[in-house]
């Protein structure tokens, strides 16, 4: 039989893309704003991956992975989904989005991200959201799965994960700041993207 254990705490992530920078700045502020401090923001980079949303946003998109200090409990991530959906609907204008917000969590074992979609490989959670399972981690880095998008299995992303997970990893042993978990609110007084 099986003792069953509280989850362990993992580390909050969001990819967001537009084709404004400002207005991606300003996501990355209210997501701050909502999740607590970013401990980690990466520089603006050209999302070029795919033409899937060059009708809904047109071409020339930014792109910026964000991860957060304060660690979070697995079983929210439904509720964040939900929340940056909420985000880009405020964010949008004549009924048409102009960011896209894809939250995630960083585990030692994976990288999970949350979606609406389902399919063979996301398990349904709650209130409409899905486990997408992107990544695997063994033999010391992350490993591509074969449904995963061809921008999370780049050399570039996955060293970037790979350094945000070390950071994670020190937080769990409570060697830096921000090991406690996120309630849901926080602010980043005067911080700019």
């Amino acid at each position: 039989m099986s003792d069953p254990q509280p989850a362990e705490a993992v580390k909050l992530i969001a990819s967001l893309f537009s084709g404004d920078r400002r207005l991606l700045g300003d996501a990355v502020q209210t997501l701050s704003e909502r999740y607590g401090r970013a401990d980690f923001i990466s520089a603006p980079a050209p999302f070029d991956y795919t033409d899937y949303y060059v009708k809904e946003f047109g071409g020339s998109l930014i792109r910026r992975f964000v991860a957060f200090e304060r660690l979070i409990r697995p079983g929210s991530l439904p509720e964040i989904k939900q929340w940056t959906n909420a985000l880009e609907g405020r964010l949008s204008a004549e009924g048409q989005r102009r960011v896209n917000i894809d939250p995630g969590y960083l585990a030692k074992a994976h990288l999970i991200l949350a979606t609406g979609k389902g399919y063979t490989h996301r398990p349904y959670l709650r209130n409409g959201i899905y486990a997408d399972l992107t990544l695997i981690y063994r033999d010391k880095t992350f490993h591509p799965l074969p449904w995963t998008y061809p921008d999370y299995a780049g050399g570039e992303v996955i060293a970037m994960l790979s350094r945000i997970r070390e950071k994670y990893l020190l937080q769990l042993k409570g060697k830096t700041t921000g090991g406690g978990l996120a309630a849901g609110m926080g602010t980043v007084p005067g911080e700019k993207f």
